[in-house]
This record gives structure tokens, C-alpha cells and sequence, in this order.
């Protein structure tokens, strides 16, 4: 059978928006990617840095060395239901890719049942490992290579029919498939919508060959998911009521604004208690709960992440923000946590919401 003619079919059928193809070839962002490193702005994620997980990022043969093809797969994740409650400081905003199930999980699973199905289909064992933003893989650059979309100035990959609102994934086979035509073309143009809209001043435009630059240790996602530390004073007043993620780069982008739709998987429609609480209802939930509990709740969530000591430091910095002497108690409660930094956190909203209500 001709597998490329029926690919597509399957692909489509198991929720996919888009695919392509990539070659293996070794990356061309060797230089950047160490540059990038080398100045310290990926923070604290020190995965990012080991030799071997870099090695392999730079040649997918170090993971698969009989590797031939990158299958790329997209899938949209936006909904469409006005649950940020935009401008009201009282409530809780969570990034969109974190309002459903994980996606690690669900788009893992359905790299699975593709691949099963090309070894069904071919009648014969296809070496091959599916990869979902977890492993050492360049995700954005494979995408590019296999024709879905270009690297905007806000890091993340932009796709013209749909804008930025997929999860991408990878599965790499020794498998010989035509190469789909990269995306060439930078569509961004002299917008700097990302770049102006971005409160911590994360972005730092392009470089001289084009590239996006990004200093994740001043980006809200990163603050709120991957950094597990005290978060710098001098940022916490620009997270506002962000507490897990941040969607700010892509709600401004015009592709977003005109071509984004809601998503059909209803693994990833929002889920009751992540669609805008108010800060004091998730705080008095996270109060209440111990590791275990954290656990159970955010099973299944992205938002497990971030621990409940992380996520219960971000209401906080969140309540201070609001500066709402309702947040007082809440505030006094979380001052006897067991963790260091959620009263850390907690004693400077405190201070923030006298300072305010004083003033």
C-alpha cells in the first residue's frame, strides 16, 4: 500500500491538526543554542544543559540511530470560553495548554496508536520513539523543517491558518518518507505586538541570523512552573494574578487574534476549578491540602508541575497583587505552612497589601 496516501487519513482521525515530515540532518542551531546557554538564560532548567541531552538534541541519531524520518504532529488546544475573566484581579488566570488533562500524556498515547498502526499497516516492526516536549528533542525546529509553521518573534511556533495554540509532538522511525517542504517564510513582519506586551520584558526580539531570544528567567512561565525558588521581588508585582503559565505573547499576536478556534479533543476543554477561580477559593484549597492531597487534585494536570508549594508561592505573589484586604486571613494562614517559601511569599503579600491599603 502507498503509506504517505493514507497517512494523512489517520493522522486526521486521531484529532491531529496538522503534520509534516522531517529529515534527521543534524540541527543548524548548534551556535545559538550554546550561546544561549552559555549566557545563563535558561535559568534554572538544568536539564537543558546536560552534555548528553544536548548531544542529543543536536542529532536525533544519538536517541534513534537508525533514525531516518521525524514524523511532526500539531494538534490545537484553544478554547474559545472566556473564563479569564480579563482584567478582574481577584481571579486566578492558568495558561490555556494547562486548563485540560496533560498533554504529555494524551498526545504521547495517540503518537502510540499511530505508530502501532504504521507497523499494521506495513507488516513489520518500524523501529521508532515518540517524543512529546519531554525528551531532548528541538520540536520547533523539526516543525519548521516539516512545513507547519515559522518561529515567531515570541519563541513559539506560528502556523498562518491556525496561530500559535498547539501542542506539538514527534515520532521519530527508520522509516524512508518524502521530506515535507519547510516553512521558509517569516510572517511576523515589523509587528512587535509579543515583544511590547510582555510585562517582565522576556523577549528580546531576533538575532542577526533571525532567531527569536528569549530570557526564560524573566518569563511568567518559567516563574511559575519551572522555577522552584524565591521569585525575584523585582518581578513579582509584573506576574499580576498569573499563577501557573502565561498566554500574554500569543493573546496579542495578530495570527492568534485572527485565526485561532476552539479545539475539538475534549481532553483539553477546560476543567471545572481551572476556569478563572478566584484567588481566595484556590488559596483556601491549597491551605487545606498537604503534598498528598496536591497529588490527587492535579492528577492528570499539567499544573502538578508545579508542586503545591509552587503553585500556592504564585497565589500569593497573585493575592498580593490584587492587594485586597480580603486576602489577609488567607495570607496569615499560609504564614504558618510548613513550607519556607510559601510564607516567604505569603509575608510579602502581607506587606504589599498593607503598603497598598495605606497608601
Amino acid at each position: 500500500m502507498n503509506l504517505t496516501r493514507s497517512l494523512e487519513k489517520k493522522i486526521k482521525s486521531l484529532g491531529f491538526d496538522f503534520y509534516g515530515i522531517s529529515s534527521v540532518d543534524p540541527s543548524s542551531h548548534v551556535d545559538f543554542y550554546l550561546d544561549w546557554l552559555a549566557r545563563g538564560a535558561h535559568g534554572e532548567m538544568h536539564y537543558l544543559e546536560r552534555r548528553d541531552a544536548v548531544d542529543r538534541r543536536f542529532d536525533l541519531k544519538k536517541t534513534l540511530p537508525s533514525a531516518r524520518t521525524a514524523l511532526v504532529v500539531a494538534q490545537n488546544y484553544f478554547q474559545d470560553d472566556s473564563v479569564d475573566h480579563e482584567g478582574d484581579e481577584s481571579r486566578a488566570i492558568i495558561a490555556r495548554y494547562a486548563r485540560g488533562e496533560d498533554y504529555h500524556d494524551v498526545i504521547r498515547g495517540k503518537l502510540r496508536t499511530l505508530h502501532s498502526w504504521i507497523n499494521q499497516s506495513l507488516e513489520k516492526e518500524v523501529q521508532g520513539v515518540a517524543y512529546v516536549d519531554t525528551g531532548p528533542i528541538l520540536e520547533r525546529e523539526l516543525a519548521q523543517k516539516a512545513g507547519i509553521g515559522w518561529f515567531g518573534k515570541n519563541t513559539m511556533l506560528i502556523n498562518p491558518k491556525q496561530g500559535s495554540y498547539f501542542f506539538l509532538g514527534v515520532l521519530l522511525m527508520d522509516l524512508d518518507i518524502t521530506p515535507s517542504k519547510a516553512f521558509s517564510e517569516d510572517h511576523c513582519g515589523s509587528c512587535t505586538s509579543c515583544l511590547d506586551s510582555c510585562p517582565t520584558n522576556a523577549l528580546l526580539g531576533r538575532d542577526q541570523d533571525g532567531a527569536p531570544i528569549m530570557d526564560a528567567r524573566k518569563c511568567i512561565s518559567y516563574l511559575t512552573i519551572e522555577h522552584k525558588g524565591s521569585i525575584p521581588v523585582e518581578l513579582r508585582e509584573k506576574m499580576g494574578n498569573r499563577v501557573y503559565g502565561c498566554d500574554i505573547c500569543q493573546e496579542v499576536c495578530p495570527w492568534n487574534i485572527k485565526f485561532s478556534v476552539s479545539g475539538s479533543d475534549p481532553a483539553f476543554m477546560t476543567r471545572k476549578g481551572l476556569d478563572g477561580p478566584t484567588l481566595l477559593d484556590l488559596a483556601e484549597q491549597l491551605v487545606k491540602m498537604d503534598d498528598a492531597d496536591f497529588r490527587v487534585s492535579y492528577k492528570k494536570s499539567p499544573i502538578s508541575r508545579a508542586k503545591r508549594k509552587g503553585l500556592l508561592r504564585n497565589v500569593c505573589v497573585a493575592m498580593g497583587n490584587w492587594g485586597s484586604r480580603e486576602c489577609i486571613p488567607l495570607l496569615k494562614r499560609a504564614m504558618g505552612d510548613p513550607e519556607p517559601l510559601v510564607r516567604e511569599h505569603a509575608s510579602w503579600a502581607l506587606d504589599k497589601i498593607q503598603s497598598t491599603n495605606e497608601g
